[in-house]
């Protein structure tokens, strides 16, 4: 059997089973498959949000009960239809996760959890103080679901709308990872600097996200309330948030399937330890929940991927496709018009930026014009990396101007800068390493399309993405690596990552290609492999402006210098010019070197003379010093 024909056989045999389960089990056993289906869909997005998007939340259950109290004050105090009080519970649910994202997702660290504890407490509060929602009683006698005429109180009749619901969301959760959007949220986790250099809003991207998750809490308050048909604050406390999230991390965090195979193990073992302990102790109530630590301790010890990391290592590469899936035809995404070589693209005036007392860049302008490759180089202090960061939006200015393409882009957020044209890589590589480098190069072309969470659930971004995809191949083949699209990219050697930060950078469609060190780690023909590259792209009216510690590799690439030194300019010119600078030799070597006493027949060289010949001819020396 092919690997195709196994992954379409274990798909199916879960449908089969699903389906054919409450003819197997009792009563009881269909009841604990819909409290773990219901389970399963907050489960869901707290793997979205946490696993995958990597921002932490005890406070899910809050939602749960937004949804549930929502939908049962509608139909049991207004008379109105489940259905409506569906809409009104995703209404009421999203907005509250909007406003409480809004004001908690900025926050870093530990901060974010702790938050999350403060709201999930006081929601669980107030659903007890409100006579409307009938205090600490709760709501009772809430309608059932009635589909098409056929009731649906019977737990069996609910099964079924409770597994298809989670099946949707499952498929919708599954396009939006294989999205533009989802290739976003796969990225949270490298940082907002990675993410608004692609020109994409971090903070969005999250906030969108804490939506997601929450209405799919929503959606599964909505099946409780008409389920049991009665709502109390207790179901809805901390204590059941970090069950939901014990049954995310216990399936695993980084898996879609983690949740419905958490949520079983947590119910499972929830309601194993509520059989057996009453037979051994008569406190039972209080060992509960000790077990239930021990059991969660030992989990993490043994396997922090959780119950899915033991099946991914098992099952890897035995229902992997059997070949990489062909790209779809596409028409190229939209080229941005190059400005005409010699044309001003870039401007630096009086660029200042203050730490405090210290003074990293003092006074510093440059400009670069369309059509060259322009070097920043300096000493180990200089400034270059912080000069690096004012230009690209990273930093902010203390004092001082930038133009970019005619326009003062000064203040302008970083991602704004990277949307106009202007693309970067990083000292330090900024990849994701468990997306392949098909994924890490389309998430370059983030700035140049549009699709969102919904689209992309739906299906209907297929166009744009088969456009996106298709670029990231082509910049691939670029760089060469086409072959290799779809491997991961924490795999590749530090030279390799470089290069394919580049290809990241190029499906931007960059006007100004900014790089950071792009040859550190690389070998010698690696090197000649992207020195002849970049003399590519410059010929093909890309703009680069590099900083480099390879002093030879810098020297027969570039078009101009820019030296730095102590925060400040040295001197701009050409290689040739700057090489013989006597300043520029002081500040690489600590000063002009003298030259020896003259042998018999031999000729004095000048100390200009001595040190550009050591500069160029002891480049590990240049690098320790520190450019």
């Amino acid at each position: 059997m092919t690997q195709d024909r196994r992954q379409l056989a274990l798909v199916a045999t879960v449908v089969a089973g699903v389906a054919i389960a409450p003819a197997l089990l009792g009563n009881f056993g269909v009841s604990l498959l819909n409290d773990i289906g219901i389970g399963a869909l907050v489960a869901l997005g707290l793997v979205l949000l946490t696993g995958v998007g990597g921002a932490t939340s005890f406070g899910q259950a809050a939602f749960v009960g937004i949804a549930a109290y929502a939908s049962a004050w509608l139909t049991t105090k207004q008379g109105m239809s489940p259905w409506i009080g569906l809409l009104f519970a995703l209404g009421l649910t999203g907005t509250a996760a909007l406003v409480i994202g809004s004001l908690t997702l900025r926050l870093g660290g530990h901060f974010l959890p702790l938050s999350t504890i403060a709201w999930g407490l006081s929601i669980a509060l107030l659903f007890g103080n409100v006579d409307a929602l009938g205090r600490h009683t709760g709501l009772s006698n809430i309608p059932p679901l009635h589909l098409a005429g056929w009731s649906l109180a019977d737990p069996r009749a609910m099964y079924y709308l409770i597994w298809a619901i989670v099946g949707l969301a499952f498929l919708f959760s599954h396009n939006v990872l294989q999205s533009r959007s989802g290739r976003a949220i796969r990225s949270l986790r490298g940082g907002s600097i990675l993410m608004a250099s692609v020109g994409a809003d971090a903070f969005r991207v999250r906030l969108a996200l804490f939506v997601m998750a929450a209405l799919l809490a929503g959606v599964a308050g909505w099946l409780y309330a008409h389920m049991n048909r009665f709502v109390s604050p207790s179901p809805f406390d901390v204590r059941a948030s970090i069950e939901f999230l014990l049954m995310a991390v216990a399936g695993g965090l980084g898996h879609l399937g983690g949740a419905i195979v958490g949520a079983a193990a947590v119910l499972v073992m929830k309601n194993g330890l509520q059989d057996v302990l009453p037979l051994l102790t008569t406190r039972a109530g209080q060992l509960e929940a000790v077990a239930f630590a021990v059991l969660f301790l030992l989990l993490l010890h043994y396997a922090r991927g959780g119950v899915m990391g033991f099946v991914a290592r098992w099952t890897r590469g035995r229902f992997a496709p059997s070949a990489p899936l062909a790209l779809p035809a596409a028409e190229p995404l939209p080229r941005r018009t190059l400005p005409a070589r010699g044309q001003p693209l870039l401007s630096v005036r009086g660029a200042v930026k203050r730490f405090g007392g210290l003074i990293a860049v003092n006074e510093v302008s440059f400009d670069v014009r369309a059509g060259e490759i322009v070097g920043l180089i300096g000493p180990n202090g200089a400034g270059k990396s912080t000069m690096f960061n004012l230009v690209t939006g990273a930093a902010a200015l203390t004092r001082g101007e930038v133009h970019f393409l005619g326009q003062d882009v000064t203040g302008l957020a970083q991602r704004q800068i990277a949307s106009r044209g202007m693309a970067r890589t990083f000292q330090h590589v900024k990849l994701r390493p468990h997306m392949s480098l098909l994924d890490n190069v389309a998430l370059g072309a983030h700035g140049r399309t549009r699709a969102g969470m919904l689209a992309a659930g739906l299906r209907l971004d297929r166009g744009e993405e088969a456009q996106i995809l298709a670029e990231a191949h082509r910049q691939l083949a670029r760089i060469g690596l086409a072959g290799r699209a779809h491997e991961l990219a924490g795999s590749l050697p530090l030279g390799t990552q470089r290069i394919l930060e580049i290809a990241r950078a190029l499906a931007a469609d960059p006007v100004l290609l900014v790089l950071d060190e792009p040859a550190a780690g690389l070998r010698r023909k690696e090197k000649q492999e992207l020195g002849e590259l970049l003399r590519k792209l410059r010929a093909e009216g890309v703009t680069i402006l590099i900083v480099e510690h390879d002093m030879d590799f810098v020297m027969k690439l570039v078009d101009r210098l820019v030296v730095m030194n102590f925060g400040s300019k040295l001197t701009e010119g050409l290689p040739a010019e700057v090489r013989a600078n006597p300043e520029v030799q002081a500040a690489y070597l600590g000063g002009s070197v003298i030259a020896a006493a003259p042998r018999a027949g031999k000729s004095v060289a000048s100390p200009t003379e001595v040190s550009a010949g050591a500069a160029m001819e002891q480049p590990r020396r240049v690098a320790a010093g520190g450019m």
